[in-house]
């Protein structure tokens, strides 16, 4: 094994291995682990296109805990496992160079758009997942399935300011939207502050922030006629 992450305490890395859980359920293609200055930072792609076609967006899930102050790393892993003392955590044998982790959202220059009330994202969230479910037929090919995800996630949402469903998506799947009742809808209720930096959007929450990259999908182009033209 590589050298352990040595994290604040046990209860933090039980948090990071959390986070790590809820990426491999929602399908995420690995961790991104930075860590300096007694900071850790953990992102994830909860969404990210596959292809150069494939129209789904670029969403990230972000985690922020705390580090020992001599921990330096960036890499990008599959799985975390817990160590033998509390507060550290082990990391594989290899890392991974997703092409999600190449695509890097700005560190500063991010200014408030608007607030989003956490109920609202926990109902788009519901709505996509149950479109998605009643969208792929019984014996639906991977190449359909993963059309119909990126067509419902990455569709604008104007109950989401025009940002995609993904982000729900990601607030959901990563455990951002708080408590929830047996229909999922959300009880401890926060207002989520919007904020923007260049072509990335913020969700920030208070377990954590989903970033989303580029504009929402809002449909195909208009396919032009080419050649002379009459006359």
């Amino acid at each position: 094994m590589t050298r352990p992450l040595v994290l604040a305490d046990a209860e933090t890395a039980r948090d990071v291995l959390t986070f790590s859980g809820r990426a491999a359920q929602a399908g995420a293609d690995g961790v991104r682990i930075q860590a300096s200055d007694g900071v850790l930072v953990l992102t994830s792609a909860a969404l990210a296109p596959q292809s150069l076609f494939d129209q789904t967006p670029t969403i990230l899930a972000m985690r922020i805990v705390r580090a020992d102050p001599e921990l330096s790393c960036d890499l990008v892993v599959d799985e975390l496992t817990a160590g033998d003392v509390p507060a550290e955590l082990l990391l594989p044998d290899t890392a991974r160079a997703p092409a999600w982790a190449g695509v890097a959202p700005p560190r500063g220059g991010w200014q408030q758009v608007g607030v989003l009330p956490a109920t609202i994202v926990a109902d788009r969230a519901q709505w996509g997942i149950s479109a998605v479910a009643h969208g792929s037929p019984d014996g639906a090919g991977e190449d359909a399935v993963r059309a119909l995800r990126a067509r419902i996630w990455g569709e604008a949402d104007e109950d989401l300011q025009g940002l995609p469903r993904g982000v729900a998506f990601a607030a959901h799947a990563f455990g951002f939207l708080g408590s929830a009742g047996p229909a999922g809808q959300v009880i401890a209720a926060e207002q989520v502050r919007v904020t923007e930096s260049g072509r990335w959007t913020r969700l920030a929450f208070s377990r954590g922030h989903v970033l989303s990259r580029g504009p929402a999908v809002r449909g195909l182009t208009a396919v032009r006629q080419t050649g002379p033209s009459a006359g």
